[in-house]
């Protein structure tokens, strides 16, 4: 994907689409990584230092008979990418979080978007891995773009959903269609 502005072009991006159980890393100005998100959580972690990082795309199931070796898959990914952050120079001492996701998608019918957001909450406590920015539960679906290499992520809502809602536990309530975090 190339940035262009008139007819000049800025700089041609090398874009990374994630999705469930997957994630992505990268140490230079030119790589983004995409996902797009219900329920699931994304962790966003870099090194400012050494300029690296890598997005995750994470989902609970929503049976409480196989949450178990879920949690236990879901902190395995998130293992994955903290370990490749570190195998490319970035030091788990520096390591900065953003969170996004964990939306209650259809009204009434799970909590696991919540779930999603408060494993990764605990995950990181646990971790001593500080959140700076997040961006979790609502209603509607979001596209997440994340630099790697500077930290600095964008979200887009996408459409509404047209099921009757409750605002509950929800930390978006008035969503902006555009959110950068720095």
């Amino acid at each position: 994907m190339c940035e262009c502005w008139g007819n000049r072009k800025l700089k041609c991006l090398k874009s990374k689409h994630i999705t469930q159980g997957e994630y992505a890393t990268g140490d230079t100005e030119d790589v983004m990584i995409t996902t797009i998100l219900g329920s699931c959580v994304s962790a966003c972690l870099w090194d400012p230092v050494a300029g690296i990082g890598g997005m995750n795309h994470i989902l609970l199931p929503d049976r409480a008979l196989v949450e178990v070796s879920a949690q236990g898959r879901s902190i395995n990914e998130m293992e994955l990418l903290i370990n490749e952050i570190f195998k490319q120079g970035g030091m788990k001492t520096r390591l900065k979080a953003k969170l996004f996701g964990g939306a209650q998608m259809i009204s009434g019918f799970s909590d696991v978007g919540i779930r999603n957001a408060q494993f990764v909450h605990d995950f990181l406590n646990s971790e001593g891995i500080p959140c700076i920015g997040q961006s979790l539960g609502g209603k509607q679906a979001r596209k997440i773009q994340f630099w790697p290499c500077t930290g600095r992520a964008r979200q887009k809502f996408l459409g509404q959903m047209e099921f009757p809602v409750e605002q509950q536990n929800v930390q978006n309530e008035n969503p902006v269609s555009d959110v950068e975090l720095f």
